[in-house]
Order: C-alpha cells, then sequence, then structure tokens
C-alpha cells in the first residue's frame, strides 16, 4: 500500500496510509490540489480523481449540522483511508475538533459504516457502549429495514448518498428518504442522474500516480454544456427527493439484455434485508440472473413476489440466501467476489 505522497505538479496525490489525513490537511493550508486513489470496485479500474480541498472543507459545517456533531464526539472509522468515504470523516472529525479513531468502537459515540459492516455488527452484537448515540452510513445503498433495526437500539441513522467525484449528494436516514444536500442541484435525462453543486471534482489525472514526470493533465469528468456532471448512476427526482436505483449494469441471458439498476429498486423494496443481483455463468444460457438475499426469511416472500410480477428475462431464475456476502477492503460488498463464490450450480433455476 502506499503511503506517501506524490507530487504531480500542481496536484498532490495522496497516500492511502493513516497519514493521509495529516497530507489532505497539509495540502489544504497550502491551497494545493489533491488526488485521491480509487478502487475500481464498479469499473474494475482504479484512477485518480482530482479535486480542491474547498471542495470538501467549504461543505464540512453543514455536514456536521445534519449529523448533530459536537467537540464531545468521538468517531470511530474502521475502514482504510484510502477509502474516500472514510478520509472524508476523519476530515470532518479534524475541522470539528472531534476526537477519531481506528479502534475503540465502546469509546465512541458515532460510528462511521457501510451498510454492510454495520448489519454485521448487529447480527453479532453491538458492543457494549452507552455512549454510541449515531451512526453515518454511506458506501451503498441503505434499506429501511436496515435502518430500522439500528433505531429500535436506540441509535440516529443519518445516511447519503455520494460520489468520489461528486462528493455529497443527498441525505436522510436510509435510501427511502434521500433529500438534496445543501447547494446541490440535480436533474435527470433519461433516468441517469445529473449533479451540479460547489462540491464536484475537477477530473481524473491523466498521468498514472505512480509515474509523476509524466503528463499531469486531467481527463474531465462527463459534463454537460450546463455544467451538470454524471458518474452514470440511476435514479429518478421528486421535489428535493432523491430516488437512487445505483449505477447501470447488465446482464445477458438467453440474448436478452436486464438491466440491472431499475429492477434491483423493485426488488429491493420487498426485502427486510439486503439484496443484489449478479449474472452467473451458465452453459446454455450465457448468464443466469441470480437474486441474493442476506436474510433467509426474504427467499420466499420476494420470489413470490417475482414469480407475479416480473415477466421474461426480468424475473431471477436463480435465489440465493448469503448472510454475510464477502467486502471490499472499505466495507463494501465485493459482487465480483460474490459472483465468483457462487458461480457454480447451487440452486435449480426457476422455469420460465
Amino acid at each position: 500500500m502506499n503511503t506517501s505522497v506524490i507530487d504531480t505538479g500542481p496536484v498532490c496525490v495522496l497516500g492511502e496510509g493513516p497519514g493521509v489525513v495529516h497530507q489532505f490537511w497539509q495540502a489544504h493550508r497550502r491551497g494545493r490540489l489533491i488526488g485521491l486513489r480509487t478502487s475500481g470496485t464498479t469499473t474494475g479500474a482504479g484512477r485518480v480523481i482530482v479535486r480542491s480541498t474547498d471542495s470538501w472543507v467549504d461543505s464540512l459545517d453543514a455536514v456536521a449540522q445534519r449529523c448533530a456533531l459536537t467537540p464531545h464526539d468521538r468517531i470511530w472509522i474502521p475502514g482504510p483511508m484510502g477509502s474516500t468515504m472514510n478520509l472524508f470523516a476523519a476530515c470532518l472529525a479534524v475541522h470539528n475538533g472531534v476526537e477519531w479513531s481506528f479502534d475503540k468502537p465502546e469509546c465512541a459515540t458515532i460510528w462511521q459504516l457501510t451498510p454492510a459492516r454495520l448489519s454485521s455488527l448487529l447480527d453479532a452484537g453491538l458492543p457494549r457502549s452507552q455512549r454510541l448515540r449515531e451512526v453515518i452510513v454511506a458506501g451503498d445503498s441503505l434499506s429501511r429495514g436496515l435502518r430500522d433495526r439500528a433505531t429500535t437500539r436506540g441509535i440516529n441513522v443519518v445516511h447519503y448518498y455520494g460520489a468520489a467525484e461528486m462528493s455529497m449528494i443527498a441525505m436522510g436516514s436510509c435510501r427511502d428518504d434521500l433529500e438534496l444536500f445543501d447547494k446541490v442541484e440535480v436533474r435527470t435525462t433519461d433516468g441517469t442522474i445529473w449533479v451540479r453543486s460547489p462540491w464536484l471534482a475537477q477530473g481524473y489525472l491523466r498521468a498514472a500516480a505512480d509515474a509523476p514526470r509524466r503528463s499531469g493533465a486531467l481527463t474531465p469528468l462527463r459534463r454537460g454544456d450546463d455544467g451538470f456532471v454524471t458518474v452514470g448512476d440511476r435514479g429518478a427526482l421528486d421535489g428535493r427527493r432523491l430516488i437512487v436505483e445505483g449505477r447501470d449494469g447488465a446482464v445477458t441471458t438467453a440474448g436478452q439484455t436486464v438491466l440491472l439498476a431499475p429492477l434491483l429498486e423493485r426488488l429491493r423494496h420487498r426485502a427486510q434485508g439486503e439484496l443484489f443481483l449478479l449474472g452467473l455463468p451458465h452453459a446454455a444460457l450465457g448468464q443466469v440472473l441470480t437474486a441474493v438475499v442476506t436474510r433467509r426469511d426474504d427467499l420466499g416472500p420476494v420470489r413470490a413476489w417475482a414469480r407475479e410480477h416480473l415477466t421474461g428475462a426480468d424475473r431471477p431464475r436463480r435465489w440465493q440466501w448469503v448472510a454475510h456476502p464477502p467486502l471490499t477492503l472499505s466495507g463494501k460488498v465485493d459482487l465480483r467476489a460474490l459472483a465468483l463464490e457462487l458461480g457454480g450450480p447451487t440452486d435449480r433455476p426457476d422455469s420460465p
């Protein structure tokens, strides 16, 4: 893991170790652009995203207000600082004079988690602590059911939707009540989310991060003439309420292409736990559309609903229960690893 800062002219590409928080604030004091590495969990290829430090710092007071953050709080951030989500949380703490740590969750008042890590902690039993009052959940879509499991334990939940290229976009308590964040404008075109705000990155570093002598020119974000930017996420806007369906993916089964984002949105509303869609290899069909649930008691009801309401290629033919899906280092569900685990025939596919 690269822990050192790399200077590529006007851009400081930050490391990924504990010292990255100091590197961020040092770049901020010097007015330097920063480069943030991404893992490429969606596209399979990591990039270096370039942004001003102000594009984060100027939003931190509003985030702190939404989270009711005080100097008496302590934030537990268990994920690696190479994740932009975790680095943002650490910068939020520093900006507001709040202590944060990688360990000792029992001493924290606030936890910063992905939905998958929150689910695992609820399953295992929360550490005994009289101080824990809130969890900030990001990095993936948070279901109403998982939020309710936390709130029944007396824990407030703050959920936000964002992207490494666009920072904060919408906040709420789960994916069903997300509202646009301060100074954020959204429009949707053909189901694609476009964002305009002060929190946008400037582009991608064209040269590889480990070859600073090469050109430091930027590859621009996908931007319209009106200044709106997209990373390809799907969704809809209802006033200031944003409905996020996820990033387009597709499964081709028996010669038919199924877009996963809109289908996933319909199915997730019927599950109490988390639900994922995969295309698994199939000798005759090419791929078989597979639904994976994290709660065993979701299998029957959701499968029955799908049989009644979905037809043709849109109906999953294989259903799996995986209580604890594999995670990436940043705590997100690793769909590629999950697909490899389930690659063999484990359940007789439903008939058409």
